[in-house]
């Protein structure tokens, strides 16, 4: 029987023969002559979010993150292997009742085996009705701000509390008897079990939400837990993501080259720049110009990239995108058109790539989490938020060196890679830029007008310091043309709309108040500059119900 010992992975690098690598989960074992030498490797512990469908699952997992620790969200009906990496398992909150045939259900003391289980809002409901508790209608209101009334202070998740913390609740229901054996340790006026624990499973449940800012002691409480109870490390910084995630593009693609196509947005770049740093020019990246993107913002784009040391390819597409969506007025075809030219041209360009066997994209967190969410795959996802699969005869596996990040990590991310800042604080671009922002077919002209628009607004954002106070500003060319007078001369030319929005991920949006000042300077400043503009308009409609794009 061979000999089995173990070495450090620094005494395995002083070899200088040729060994067998065999890879699992938790080690590599690697044959040398008859001796099995095992290399066991780092596992990044994390906490695991099962969601039952709460609207604020996001904001736990943001939370957790902001912490230092990592989380990883699963839908209730999809749970992974529980590893030795997970440390803890966090229940979120749901739109269902326990009561009703159809809630959700999970087995928690199959699934968590003794690991440290936080149950939140249904979360806890759920429990305490599995386990001989009793879960009803609530018979008072229990929506909106409430204080802890008691407080078991003693209990490690509750460190650093005091008594009349405000705490929000938001629930239909309420846990009127816990189960046997287990322990009130919190209340509010209004409702009796506001908290638990439930030492048989190792298990605590709260029915107000920690994640949410009007609960002014929540991300304490998460702290508890996570590090508290869980014992994790909070070693999960920019700069370690950069490392673990650069060894692992090291090991996964080789020698083997990669293609991107960049946008110039945050997400592509931070991507391209962590898989450049993992395997240099074997990185080859394409920017499109499409002919609808910002005035000048092709030449200052690829400027920006040059800074970088990426291995960039400048492809000007214009003419053929023009030509493909002559006469093209409705919104879905025009998304799908440029699409469609975009792997084309895409396509065309990486057959000149020899050696090319994987593709990179700046997938994050929220894409992934959305195609797997409890309902599955949204369908009210606009086609424009992707530019569609590859041709399956590239045959290209996919790399997504950020597709576990939010979009506020791959901004810190981006700051740890000195990546500049005129990128990382960029406004969100359209995938079909300006297509979408040009109502009705596109035409050259109609192009140019829009560009110039747009720049105006866009430059004077930025020279009265209002720019970083906004998360997106566009321009809309609006398919109306109203009467003016210039000078002596009557004019019958195009309306143009300024749009500009506060968001945090542009699930929902509200106008951004901008001075009457500096909207006065700028529409005098368009209709005065602009050939084609007579009229400005200013878009004050919130996301709920209207969009932050007008198609």
């Amino acid at each position: 029987m061979a000999q089995l010992k173990h070495f450090s992975e620094r005494q395995i690098s002083n070899f200088k023969f040729q060994i067998s690598i065999l890879k699992f989960p938790n080690c590599l074992i690697l044959k040398l002559n008859n001796c099995l030498i095992v290399v066991p490797l780092h596992m990044e512990e994390k906490i695991l979010i099962l969601d039952f469908g709460s609207q604020y699952t996001q904001l736990i997992a943001r939370n957790v993150r902001e912490l230092n620790v990592f989380c990883e969200i699963y839908p209730f009906n999809n749970i992974p292997a529980i590893d030795s990496s997970i440390k803890g398992i966090i229940l979120s909150g749901s739109p269902y009742s326990v009561r009703s045939e159809d809630a959700p259900k999970i087995d928690v003391a199959k699934i968590a085996n003794g690991l440290p289980v936080l149950g939140v809002c249904y979360g806890a409901q759920m429990v305490a009705s599995e386990n001989g508790g009793e879960v009803m209608p609530s018979k008072t209101r229990e929506y909106g701000r409430a204080n802890l009334s008691s407080i078991d202070l003693n209990d490690p998740l509750f460190s650093g509390f005091e008594l009349d913390t405000q705490v929000w609740m938001s629930h239909s229901d309420t846990i009127s008897q816990i189960p046997e054996s287990a322990k009130n340790i919190s209340s509010t006026s209004n409702v009796k079990n506001a908290a638990f624990r439930y030492d048989k499973l190792n298990f605590w449940g709260i029915q107000f939400h920690p994640e949410v800012t009007h609960t002014i002691l929540g991300k304490q409480l998460l702290q508890n837990f996570v590090v508290g109870i869980c014992g994790c490390k909070q070693d999960w910084t920019p700069a370690h993501f950069i490392d673990m995630t650069v060894a692992d593009i090291k090991n996964k693609v080789g020698n083997d080259n990669v293609v991107m196509g960049l946008s110039g947005g945050v997400d592509s770049s931070v991507a391209a720049t962590i898989i450049s740093k993992a395997i240099g020019k074997n990185l080859y990246c394409i920017f499109v110009d499409n002919g609808l993107l910002r005035k000048n913002e092709f030449e200052e784009v690829l400027e920006s990239y040059k800074e970088l040391g990426l291995n960039v390819k400048g492809v000007d597409s214009k003419e053929k995108f023009y030509t493909a969506l002559k006469g093209i007025s409705d919104p879905e075809q025009k998304r799908k058109t440029i699409g469609r030219v975009f792997i084309e041209v895409f396509d065309e360009e990486a057959h000149k790539i020899p050696n090319v066997k994987w593709l990179g994209q700046g997938t994050i967190y929220p894409d992934v989490i959305e195609s797997k969410s409890v309902k599955g795959p949204s369908a009210t996802i606009k086609s424009h938020h992707n530019v569609g699969g590859l041709p399956e005869e590239m045959e290209l596996k996919v790399l997504e060196p950020i597709n576990t990040l939010f979009k506020d990590e791959v901004r810190k991310v981006g700051k740890e890679l000195q990546i500049p800042s005129a990128i990382l604080g960029r406004h969100p671009f359209p995938g079909p830029g300006l297509a979408i922002r040009i109502l009705g077919d596109l035409t050259p002209e109609k192009i140019r007008i829009t560009q110039e628009v747009d720049a105006i607004f866009i430059h004077g954002l930025k020279n009265d310091g209002l720019y970083d106070k906004v998360w997106q500003a566009g321009a809309i060319l609006l398919p109306v043309q109203s009467v003016g007078v210039m000078g002596d001369e009557r004019t019958y030319e195009n309306a143009v709309c300024l749009r500009a929005v506060q968001s945090t991920d542009g699930m929902t949006a509200d106008w951004v108040h901008l001075p009457y000042e500096f909207l006065a300077k700028t529409s005098n400043q368009i209709i005065n500059q602009v050939k084609g503009i007579n009229r400005v308009v200013y878009d004050i409609s919130s996301k709920p119900p209207a969009t932050i794009e007008w198609e």
